[in-house]
């Protein structure tokens, strides 16, 4: 063990302590707090290790003797070389909603320029392959949200992936939570849009640098996803996954869970379904629902950005349109009902609306604004 550490000792036996084995982050929350910082804790004595309640000799054995101390060092020139932020529990920046869980990460490793302590956090999961209907929901979702919000997710493939970049395109702050290190980025595809999270959100992570996207890194990256938002958003999953993983620790963690409800033929949906079932998630039904909930002001619109109203539609057309301007989306039966057409002029409109490229009909028999 090094003498001599100056102005870093500290954030060299944060680091060390992740490394240890055995002494997951329940245990060293526990250690921490009992000798206040990560450097009296590896001074301190085997009987003074066994002492503290749940310490048993496993951990006290493998706190005094582990020596891979190269590895620190390795860990120290990484982060300095590449401008990585490193968290400890007692940083002011470390993520505060985190502290309120049992199990919060002892040490993340951050890049990007968000708030990770912003006033508004909400995580958008879902499964790795959306359809056209969880993509429309996600984006409709991100569009409505007000300016300082800021957006989690896994940078997985789907919903995740489509989470990130809709908040790019709506001037969100957007920051993925990784399964892996810094060094490299999983899935290889969604390289270019972290990229360009680093320059209006940024990258998280628990795990220090060569450590590989392996299964087992996914559920400590969920807990996250879930420990760091004020609410979590399930737009579409199968009964298992990682969303459920998520949307379960979100519960626990008596965070505000919304699932999006679908088809009951439609297994993307089966988890959500199940969510609501369960009593565990609130039915998400559109964004003014969860702006509502949540308490959040609407994002302030200008009038150039809403769809512009033609002149030359029809009283049924402008009908249709101006429900459509209100909700995101509606399912054919819901519009027919709300606009209080007949049949015929109701299809009639919805074809003439199409053609002109001012509504898409999505699988599932869905209605949306183009």
């Amino acid at each position: 063990m090094p003498q001599t550490l100056g102005m870093h000792d500290e954030l060299y036996y944060q680091i060390a302590l992740t490394l240890v084995p055995d002494t997951g982050p329940i245990y060293r929350k526990r250690l921490l707090h009992h000798f206040g910082s990560a450097t009296e804790l590896f001074r301190a004595d085997k009987k003074d290790l066994l002492a503290i309640e749940g310490i048993g000799e496993k951990v006290a054995s493998q706190l005094k003797n582990w020596n891979a101390f190269s590895l620190v060092e390795n860990e120290l020139k990484f982060i300095q070389k590449h401008a990585i932020v490193p968290l400890c529990l007692t940083s002011k920046a470390y993520p505060a909603r985190l502290l309120n869980c049992p199990d919060p990460p002892t040490l993340l490793y951050w890049k990007g320029t968000a708030d990770l302590n912003a006033a508004k956090v909400v995580s958008i999961i879902g499964t790795r392959s959306g359809s056209a209907y969880g993509k429309q929901v996600t984006e409709g979702l991100i569009r409505s949200l007000p300016e300082d919000v800021l957006v989690l997710s896994g940078l997985a493939y789907g919903i995740d992936a489509i989470a990130h970049r809709a908040a790019l395109d709506n001037g969100l702050h957007t920051v993925g939570v990784l399964a892996h290190g810094l060094d490299q980025l999983y899935p290889a595809q969604n390289r270019a849009l972290a990229k360009e999270m680093l320059h209006n959100g940024g990258l998280l992570t628990e795990f220090n640098q060569q450590t590989k996207a392996d299964k087992y890194n996914f559920p400590r990256r969920n807990r996250i996803v879930a420990g760091m938002a004020d609410a979590t958003v399930v737009v579409e999953t199968a009964v298992k996954g990682g969303s459920m993983i998520t949307a379960d620790l979100s519960f626990h963690y008596n965070r505000d869970l919304f699932a999006v409800p679908g088809r009951l033929s439609d297994a993307k949906s089966a988890g959500c379904l199940q969510l609501i079932q369960q009593n565990k998630a609130m039915v998400y039904t559109d964004p003014a629902f969860f702006l509502a909930t949540m308490g959040w002001a609407a994002k302030k619109t200008d009038a150039v950005d809403q769809p512009i109203l033609r002149s030359d539609l029809s009283p049924e057309e402008l009908v249709i349109v101006e429900l459509l301007r209100e909700k995101e989306m509606f399912t054919l039966d819901e519009l027919h009902s709300r606009s209080g057409l007949n049949g015929s002029r109701m299809a009639a409109s919805l074809l003439s609306l199409e053609l002109q490229q001012l509504i898409r009909i999505i699988p599932g028999k869905l209605v949306a604004l183009s």
